[in-house]
């Protein structure tokens, strides 16, 4: 089962400096902490802030290349969590037709904004991700769905939605 998700917003990391795309459920409290790299936080910010590039960026460009395929993205599913590696796919259709294509989860995520195409995340990734995370901070679940919960807008940084 799929659960929609809304980004919530990005942070810093405090331990690794690493940027976290925090994903939300919408119709619940349920949150999914996701690290992605420096540059996919980029494409993700400027996006969340409308920012205009002089020339269009890498999703910007696949966006405009579907587009120019007559196709159009349905929706993105994060749908595995493997070895601490999160998996999506984005869903697209063309003609009719339905075309899936491996993603890492930052693109995908970069893509439905730019796209405005829902975002999901399996149920089993949500129920997986939570015990990993609680394992790797040796925290429990509770109390890190708690602390995410709880971040106010100014700790989720300028990138809130």
């Amino acid at each position: 089962m799929e659960i929609e998700m809304k980004i919530r917003g990005l942070m810093m990391d405090p331990v690794t400096n690493m940027p976290i795309v925090v994903l939300k459920d919408v119709a619940g409290d349920t949150v999914l902490p996701i690290w992605v790299g420096i540059f996919e936080a980029n494409a993700i910010a400027l996006e969340i802030e409308k920012t205009a590039t002089p020339r269009p960026m890498t999703h910007d460009l696949l966006r405009d290349t579907i587009r120019g395929l007559n196709a159009q993205v349905d929706k993105i599913v994060v749908q595995e969590l493997k070895d601490d590696t999160f998996y999506a796919v984005i869903w697209m259709r063309q003609d009719g037709e339905v075309v899936t294509i491996d993603a890492r989860p930052s693109d995908a995520l970069a893509l439905a904004l730019r796209a405005d195409a829902p975002i999901y995340v399996h149920r089993e990734v949500l129920k997986n991700a939570r015990l990993s995370t609680a394992d790797a901070q040796n925290v429990t679940a509770e109390q890190m769905r708690q602390w995410l919960e709880g971040l106010n807008d100014d700790e989720m940084g300028r990138y809130k939605m």
